[in-house]
């Protein structure tokens, strides 16, 4: 069987000169035009070129394939969600907690305003996700969240840390894809944002997903808590909850 080979979604050169990085960014911003109105399926190069108002030549100088314009554009998105995000989790002034349910709304507030050019790079992204640089990408996310982990959990064994921060950034970034796809309101993104959030203290959302650890390895539960007096009972004590509430099931989350 033949080994799938991943995309050159390397750029070909940097632009040096003020003249080539205005052509670049033409480029780019015809890319994301066209991405948009076109949809991943019909994104082409020529296309590109055309709305960018330069030469199929000139956009090979810089991109090799769609498949590295698409990268660039990712990258692109990347980088400022990324910097936006650890701005905000790694604010030492305030409790873990409160950073990762302020991440966690920031994220899916973003999801939402440019729900149409995450789309469609989510639809884009089977082009490129085996490329090296791709990996590489999620390797640092899961980096930063087991810095944070550390910080927010000291307590906790390693292994024990690493699966909760699997947990949470699989979580964000699955429910994410559906509020950007699906939420109407920014008081819908900020309702689910709150329920995600809450891992670290008892859930003031009217439904809320809470992570408890019982100090021994393996012993994590997660549950779907409702709002009100201290030591109410859990809506569920099933792990595979879907209790959120008039908003189950909207989001086919499965805890």
């Amino acid at each position: 069987m033949k080994t799938r080979q991943a995309p050159v979604i390397s750029v070909r050169k940097q632009p040096r000169q003020a003249r080539s990085a205005r052509l670049v960014t033409y480029i780019l911003e015809a890319a994301v035009r066209v991405l948009a109105r076109e949809g991943a399926q019909k994104f082409t190069t020529a296309r590109v070129a055309e709305a960018a108002g330069v030469s199929v030549g000139s956009l090979y100088q810089y991109f090799p394939n769609k498949e590295a314009i698409l990268f660039r554009l990712q990258t692109d998105e990347w980088d400022q969600t990324s910097a936006l995000l650890e701005s905000i989790l790694f604010n030492s002034e305030e409790p873990p907690p409160d950073r990762l349910r302020s991440t966690v709304r920031v994220f899916f507030q973003s999801e939402w305003e440019e729900a149409s050019l995450r789309t469609a790079l989510g639809d884009a992204a089977p082009l490129y996700r085996d490329a090296p640089e791709a990996r590489k990408h999620k390797k640092t996310v899961m980096r930063h969240a087991l810095t944070f982990m550390k910080e927010a959990l000291p307590e906790v064994p390693a292994n024990e840390r690493a699966f909760v921060a699997g947990v949470v950034t699989t979580t964000m970034t699955a429910i994410g894809k559906r509020v950007s796809g699906e939420a109407r309101s920014k008081s819908e993104v900020d309702a689910w944002a709150l329920a995600i959030g809450e891992t670290q203290r008892p859930p003031v959302a009217p439904h809320a997903i809470v992570f408890r650890y019982a100090g021994r390895p393996g012993r994590w539960s997660l549950a779907v808590m409702p709002s009100g007096p201290k030591g109410k009972k859990p809506h569920s004590d099933n792990p595979t909850s879907r209790a959120l509430g008039p908003n189950r099931d909207k989001f086919g989350l499965k805890c």
